[in-house]
């Protein structure tokens, strides 16, 4: 397992993602190009860095930070009283999680995050932002019509549902808490997790019953 510096990644992070071209596959070979002439890591390690991201550091985090606030409604009050701190006392504090604003979804309210400007995103709890969140149609077109967008998606919101765009920054960034599907009291922490998809923790998922992350 390499080991995981949160500052020198984010400062990576930073550099990179408002540069990388559009297609998926040049996008890793030039990030895997300049850590390899950086000296920062080898070719193996980039390998390792994706199971890290997608099996360890990526959603499964945030869909257990969800899950801990459906169950534990004093967390939960953390949680939307300070993001930050609350999903330090996980283990996940870092500069991808600093400024951590999470956002709960209600039977009447539907919360859905964008970046405007570029593609900020808390990577250290949802993992690797998926190419859509990226994409210049996504980042505008979820601010002027977001109802459309997330039909889209399929999330079919009644005229009722109020719908509420946040709009990350480098300073803020949002996490979305589902609502908890029903027929869900028995359940663990665990096995709740399991149901959280990482589009519901973006916003444009909504009603849980299963998958996940």
């Amino acid at each position: 397992m390499p080991s995981f510096d949160p500052k020198k990644i984010t400062k990576i992070h930073q550099h990179l993602h408002s540069h990388l071209p559009s297609d998926p596959a040049l996008r890793v070979k030039a990030l895997e190009t300049i850590l390899v002439e950086k000296g920062l890591v080898n070719s193996e390690n980039i390998d390792r860095w994706v199971e890290v991201y997608a099996d360890d550091i990526g959603p499964k985090r945030g869909a257990h930070v969800v899950a801990r606030a459906w169950t534990d409604p004093a967390f939960k009050a953390r949680l939307l009283a300070d993001g930050s701190k609350a999903v330090g006392e996980m283990g996940y504090a870092g500069p991808a999680s600093g400024h951590l604003k999470a956002v709960e979804n209600t039977a009447d309210s539907h919360n859905v995050v964008v970046c405007t400007l570029c593609s900020c995103y808390p990577f250290a709890i949802l993992g690797m932002a998926p190419n859509w969140y990226k994409t210049a149609a996504y980042r505008s077109r979820v601010v002027r019509e977001p109802r459309a967008v997330l039909a889209e998606f399929g999330v079919e919101l009644s005229e009722d549902t109020a719908v509420h765009v946040w709009d990350s920054t480098a300073e803020l960034r949002y996490l979305v808490i589902p609502e908890r599907p029903a027929g869900t009291d028995g359940m663990t922490v665990d096995e709740l997790a399991k149901l959280v998809t990482r589009n519901s923790m973006i916003g444009t998922d909504r009603d849980l019953k299963t998958g996940g992350v």
